[in-house]
Parts: C-alpha cells; structure tokens; sequence
C-alpha cells in the first residue's frame, strides 16, 4: 500500500476511533443529560474537532471515498467548534452525533475496508 494510502487510511481511523468515543460519552445520556455535563460535552465537541480535521486532511480523498457525505459542511462545522466555539448551538451538536454520525461511521468503515483490499483480483484469492 503507498504511503498515501496509509495516511488516508490513519484519518479514515481516525473518524472511526472519535466516533467510537463519542458513543462512548453519551452512552445511557439523552440530549438534556449530556447538555448539561459539561465535561462529557467538551469532550464530544473534541472528538468531533477530529472527526472534521481528519475530513480536512483527506482532502479530495474523502469526496471520492465517501461521496454521499457532507463535506463541506463536515469541514466547516469544524471551523465553527474551533473558533465559534462559544456561539455554538448545542441542538446542531445533538443532532449531528445523533443523526449523522452513524451514517458517517458505516461511510467510513467501508471506505476503510475497499481501501485495504487488494487492487489486482489476482491478489485477492480468486
């Protein structure tokens, strides 16, 4: 695999690790719950700072990989938590772990998976 393939292959891991935290932290919570635990809260906004970073960093990657999925707004919301961080709405915040995350993670793990397959069908078993 070139090494271009590994660095998209790190932020395709790296979405899916953050996503991974973020169900972690609102594990058993409700949008009021987690709302109101500003520790759990900082800590998801962070993991999705990530999420948005790693879609920064695959560039054209992620269009091409995962063309279904919002990137530029993806992009953008990272921007947002990063300096309109004390304008954020916190709906938009529940609504994208809640709403688009999960869609984003199966996006990713097949991106992810086609990406480790071998290129020549020959390599493949068959």
């Amino acid at each position: 695999m070139p090494s271009e393939q590994y660095r998209t292959a790190d932020c395709l891991a790296d979405i899916l690790d953050n996503i991974e935290r973020i169900e972690g932290h609102i594990s058993g919570l409700d949008r009021d719950d987690l709302g109101s635990d500003g520790l759990r809260r900082d800590a998801v906004e962070r993991c999705l700072e990530r999420i948005c970073e790693a879609g920064v960093r695959l560039g054209e990657h992620a269009v091409t990989l995962m063309p279904d999925q919002p990137w530029q707004a993806i992009r953008g919301r990272g921007n947002r938590l990063r300096h309109a961080y004390d304008r954020i709405d916190f709906s938009v915040i529940w609504t994208v772990i809640t709403d688009r995350l999960p869609e984003l993670k199966a996006d990713t793990a097949a991106a992810l998976e086609k990406l480790h397959q071998p290129e020549n069908p020959s390599e493949r078993g068959n």
